[in-house]
């Protein structure tokens, strides 16, 4: 796991600024690191692959995204091809991934933008742009938000950024990292100032795991929780104690 870095301690989340029982960046990246051990990135595609996958993952499984992606570029090896394509035939070779007739558009759109305004099917060059400057660049393409950017930018290019996704944004609330009305969106802005920028991509890992793993959405497995004596969210706060003396 990345170090702290020694100029100044880790910062502090605003839950236990406010008196609550919380634990710091540190604590949980430390933690969690004991947990499920060394990360690395999921994948290092070119920054168009990235881009189009991205698309692709939302409001499905990794399972079914990687099916939908495999099964564009067999039908479409060339991003021009896909530029082209009939957007009929497009849904069709995205159908498994889900929304097909959605997403088969929001694509081609930002391919479209992407030609107009670099003349070519490419991102590279946003490797040498300068971090805000890059992140602009990606928020300008039809339909591409903070966590679209954000895989990216971090994946794709190695650039520092932080991807909020739904686990993300599920476990940070409940450990008190982020405001109770702080949305997906503002969460990226907010958990980026909470930690040095080289744990953005294991502390992204390391709560996507724990939000698939122990802190589900539905049933959250508290008991089973490293974080649980200092997540000001657990349910095991919140349960009745027996009564004494019957």
């Amino acid at each position: 796991m990345p170090r702290s870095p020694k100029r100044s301690p880790a910062p502090r989340s605003p839950a236990r600024r406010a008196g609550r029982p919380a634990l710091t960046v540190a604590d949980i990246m430390r933690r969690l690191g004991a947990e499920y051990g060394p990360v690395k990135a999921p994948r290092h595609w070119d920054p168009v692959s990235e881009l189009v996958y991205t698309v692709l993952s939302q409001h499905t499984s990794d399972s079914n995204s990687l099916r939908a992606c495999a099964s564009l570029r067999a039908a479409f090896p060339a991003w021009e091809d896909v530029l082209e394509a009939d957007p009929e035939r497009l849904a069709r070779a995205i159908w498994m991934g889900g929304l097909a007739r959605v997403k088969a558009p929001r694509i081609k759109a930002i391919l479209q933008s992407i030609k107009d305004k670099r003349g070519r099917l490419e991102l590279d060059f946003l490797r040498d742009m300068p971090m805000g400057e890059a992140r602009a660049w990606l928020r300008q393409l039809p339909g591409v938000g903070p966590k679209t950017a954000g895989c990216v930018l971090l994946f794709a290019l190695d650039k520092p950024a932080m991807v909020v996704d739904t686990h993300v944004h599920r476990v940070a609330k409940r450990l008190g990292l982020l405001p109770a009305r702080c949305t997906a969106e503002q969460a990226h802005d907010a958990l980026e100032k909470l930690a040095p920028p080289e744990w953005y991509l294991p502390f992204h890992i390391y709560l996507i795991t724990h939000g698939r793993r122990v802190c589900k959405a539905q049933r959250p497995r508290c008991e089973a929780c490293v974080l649980e004596d200092g997540c000001p969210g657990s349910a095991l706060r919140a349960m009745p104690t027996k009564k004494q003396g019957k």
